[in-house]
């Protein structure tokens, strides 16, 4: 079915049950994998499709802040591992090694070059449009939000859209058997200067987090979270 050139999918009671349960599970399935097989590699279609599910993520206005860069570099990773110490069982083993990058401030300024070619080029807004989401996006920063303050507030604003794609495409790992773990445990001056030397990292973005994918070596423990009381109100 398709309503002007988008695909929609209409699911019956038990196909809607079925879908649930096996989001569900996904779900249940995921752990933050520690140390992953080494010699089991995930295949290229598999991962071409987790990197899609988070280029396909929303993000705020839609100007899609970020950057994926898929680090397979032994060496690089090995440099990588000293400043990184929430990776030190994930850098030598996962299959794929993910940076996320996340916008600098400049870029993600209201005004700035990239937001007008997301506008023009990307969303491809009428002059009277793109006006319009201008003034929006301004008043956004200047006066919703309050980002225009300090510099590093931009840069997180840019950064919270990343954790958008990173959840996206770590469930959409695990809806196919594939383990992932988030990373955010690394020195970020020395991680970010260590990528500048090698040419991954330019002005233009700042290391938001990392996240590894492959397959897990042991069963993990039991899932543990607070129960949906304590953190669901309704009002």
């Amino acid at each position: 079915m398709t309503n002007h050139g988008m695909t929609t999918i209409a699911l019956n009671e038990q196909e809607k049950h079925t879908r649930k349960e096996q989001i569900l599970e996904a779900f249940r399935f995921r752990h933050a994998t520690k140390v992953f097989d080494a010699d089991r590699k995930i295949p290229a279609e598999d991962f071409d499709f987790i990197l899609e599910t988070g280029r396909l993520s929303p993000s705020s206005f839609g100007y899609e802040p970020w950057k994926f860069v898929v680090l397979q570099n032994p060496a690089i990773r090995e440099e990588l591992k000293a400043v990184t110490w929430g990776a030190q069982g994930t850098l030598p083993t996962a299959s794929h090694f993910l940076l996320i990058l996340a916008r600098s401030s400049e870029q993600v300024r209201h005004g700035s070059a990239y937001l007008d070619y997301m506008n023009r080029e990307v969303l491809k807004l009428p002059e009277k449009a793109e006006e319009g989401r201008k003034a929006m996006f301004r008043d956004f920063q200047v006066r919703d939000f309050g980002l225009m303050e300090h510099p590093r507030q931009l840069e997180d604003w840019a950064a919270k859209q990343t954790y958008i794609a990173l959840g996206n495409m770590m469930t959409s790992a695990a809806q196919i058997g594939i383990d992932s773990c988030p990373i955010e445990g690394f020195h970020k001056e020395k991680a970010e200067a260590l990528l500048r030397e090698h040419g991954i990292l330019g002005d233009e973005f700042s290391l938001s987090v990392m996240a590894a994918f492959g397959y897990r070596v042991q069963e993990p423990r039991e899932k543990i979270r607070r129960c949906a009381d304590e953190v669901v109100k309704w009002v």
